[in-house]
């Protein structure tokens, strides 16, 4: 069995690798690079006299004169099942099939140019299965295509139900004078067709209630399309109370959940029909129509059809619309925590590609962002998160839906921080994102608010120019500096607003080439201020930045009002007093920055601080940052430090310390860490 679900790349060459195969079930679909003719030339003999079932749907039987040509088919005189649906196969195509294939049971001409269907005739005492679906006939032989149909006795399966996006050739160059079957009609025949079990009749011509129930009722069918017609909602259908009641057979429709379930299993090639059902779904998920589906319990069944559909379409932009936002319904609050991690980044998955797919429409990018915005999917799921934090920054700079500029500012100051460093640093290189986020904080500065928006804008500022150049001067470029002096001044004493910028001019202090930027009479005497803020968070961010300055002997200090040295005396009292908080205020990426602030030569304050700030997260996380130190060989400058009998006792204890943690999670040898230096006692 060799089954090609897109063979529109295959060319002939490749269908050459067939003759090595013996092949008994054999779907090719959508082969355009070569014909159905040249497939068939490319098997082998065994094949040609084995083949039972044939899939060329959406394929081509045109030869180079643009002629139809169907000849090649009369080879497999034991084809059982033949699908040409969606082709250029017309009447003298089926003439010669039912002719030349004697074995044929099963045929689907949904959608092609047949429209005279009265050589299956020839076949009636050997047809179990015939697909017409969107076939039509002239309108003066609508009687007799359904006095050939009753003839088809050994009909165990049959469908014609209406396909709305499909008109034969024929059809539309006779105008109006083409009509799809009348089902009324053939529904009056209640005894024909005695063997039936599957009768599909989707579509929107009404149909008497009448005629239904007797043909029902004289045969056993276990399925009943009714697509697009409004007798799927009828109480025989969807009530169990009913006297009559049918619906205990598979029924597709949109009466209820399980015919629409049923649906999207049944018909993924029928774009309109899962348009609507998915419509339908939409409205069932959202508790404001009947039926409802309970969604205070995971449905991955119907997530799983939901992501199907979405993936068989992804440029059909109706579809694309209605998937998003039953996946946002069928993964909201409470449901996301049920859900097995892989089922939601399958979930992100399919709605990222929508969100880059249209970002011209505003509710689709809205139903994606309500989905993303979730803390389980953000904080434990894996997917492209780069990729994400870009549309959602693309997102923002196009619409000003304030609910949406919340949930973009959210998404990107959580993701920022996950992504690596050459991501943060592309992304934040971009004038535009930078250039939005700011205009936002300058919104929320002029009216003084601080509000969720403004916090959590503020991170992501804070997370894309961390350890990232670049994004630090696009940041100065575009006046961020004097912005961020205002937000300082107008939000005095404001924890969360004041820890953000800092942590922003941190990230601009380790970044040699742009610390002078900072050296500006407003901004020190404003950073003095912060540094003596009996909050120690506050102080904690100010003091690395004077750290930063401090140590930078190229730094002009001369036209400031506070000196350098009185920075350095400051910023040494104001760490000395400082005790371990109970929580990790900061998450460092790299230890780089740092190497400069422990060298030997340099001053005392700044050692302190930059020893204080490691202890602190060793503390607090070990397993990470005792890696990251020992990777990044930052335990040899501490060791440097402590073996340096100049060093400050102070400082020095600090080191011990921090060594230890190194030593205790195994990333140093308590060997290496006591050779060749003085231990120092701790206070």
């Amino acid at each position: 069995y060799i089954k090609l679900k897109d063979a529109s790349k295959l060319s002939l060459k490749g269908l050459k690798t067939l003759r090595g195969h013996k092949i008994q079930e054999l779907e090719t679909i959508g082969l355009s690079k070569a014909t159905v003719t040249d497939l068939i030339s490319c098997l082998s003999e065994w094949s040609l006299q084995n083949l039972r079932v044939l899939n060329v749907t959406k394929s081509s039987f045109m030869d180079t004169n643009k002629f139809c040509i169907v000849v090649a088919l009369s080879k497999l005189k034991n084809l059982q099942v033949l699908n040409v649906s969606r082709t250029e196969f017309n009447k003298t195509s089926l003439e010669l099939v039912v002719e030349d294939l004697p074995c044929l049971e099963s045929i689907n001409i949904s959608c092609t140019n047949v429209t005279d269907i009265s050589a299956l005739r020839k076949c009636r005492d050997r047809l179990k299965s015939l697909s017409m679906s969107g076939i039509k006939f002239p309108k003066e032989d609508s009687d007799d295509v359904v006095d050939i149909l009753t003839d088809l006795t050994c009909l165990v399966h049959l469908d014609i139900s209406d396909n709305e996006d499909w008109d034969p050739c024929e059809a539309l160059a006779a105008g109006n004078r083409f009509a799809r079957l009348q089902v009324a009609t053939l529904l009056k025949c209640h005894d024909a067709l005695p063997n039936l079990q599957s009768l599909d009749i989707s579509g929107s011509e009404p149909i008497d209630v009448k005629d239904l129930t007797l043909f029902l009722t004289s045969h056993k069918l276990k399925f009943l399309g009714l697509v697009l017609n409004e007798m799927c909602r009828d109480p025989m259908f969807t009530d169990p109370n009913q006297s009559n009641y049918f619906g205990d057979r598979v029924i597709t429709g949109f009466g209820n959940e399980s015919q629409i379930l049923e649906l999207l299993r049944r018909y993924l090639d029928r774009p309109i029909y899962i348009t609507k059902a998915l419509y339908y779904l939409f409205k069932m998920t959202t508790n404001d129509a009947e039926p409802r589906i309970d969604n205070t319990v995971p449905r991955v069944d119907i997530i799983q059809l939901v992501l199907e559909c979405a993936r068989e379409y992804p440029n059909v932009f109706p579809i694309q619309m209605a998937a998003t936002a039953c996946l946002f319904n069928l993964s909201k609050t409470e449901l996301s925590q049920q859900l097995h991690p892989r089922i939601l980044r399958e979930i992100v998955e399919v709605d990222l590609k929508a969100m880059e797919t249209y970002p011209q429409h505003q509710q689709l990018q809205k139903n994606v962002l309500l989905t993303i915005y979730s803390y389980r999917i953000l904080q434990e799921v894996e997917f492209d998160r780069y990729r994400c934090t870009r549309l959602v920054l693309d997102c923002l700079c196009a619409w000003h839906d304030q609910y949406m500029i919340r949930m973009s500012v959210a998404i990107c100051s959580i993701l920022a921080a996950k992504i690596s460093t050459d991501e943060t640093s592309e992304l934040g290189s971009k004038e535009n994102y930078i250039r939005k986020l700011l205009s936002i904080v300058q919104e929320r500065t002029n009216d003084i608010v601080v509000d969720i928006t403004l916090k959590f804008t503020l991170s992501a500022l804070w997370n894309l120019t961390d350890d990232s150049p670049k994004p630090c001067q696009v940041f100065l470029d575009e006046n961020g500096m004097k912005l961020y002096l205002d937000v300082l001044i107008s939000f005095r004493g404001e924890l969360a607003v004041e820890t953000k910028v800092l942590g922003l001019f941190n990230n601009i202090a380790e970044v040699g080439h742009l610390r002078h930027y900072l050296m500006e009479n407003v901004f020190i005497s404003t950073l003095g201020l912060l540094l003596q803020s009996t909050n120690i968070e506050v102080s904690y961010f100010a003091a690395g930045i004077v750290a930063h300055l401090v140590s930078d002997s190229n730094l002009d200090w001369s036209k400031l009002d506070l000196r350098q040295d009185e920075m350095s005396r400051d910023l040494w009292r104001v760490v000395s007093a400082w005790r371990i908080p109970n929580e990790e205020m900061v998450a460092y990426r790299s230890f780089k920055p740092f190497f400069p602030l422990l060298q030997l030569h340099q001053e005392k304050s700044v050692q302190l601080w930059a020893v204080w700030a490691i202890h602190h997260v060793t503390s607090k996380n070990p397993s990470r940052y005792c890696k990251m130190l020992a990777k990044q060989e930052v335990h040899k400058v501490l060791l440097d430090l402590v073996r340096n009998a100049g060093t400050e006792v102070q400082i020095a204890n600090i080191c011990e310390q921090i060594l230890q943690t190194i030593v205790e999670t195994g990333h140093l040898s308590q060997q290496e860490a006591l050779t060749g230096r003085q231990v120092f006692a701790s206070c």
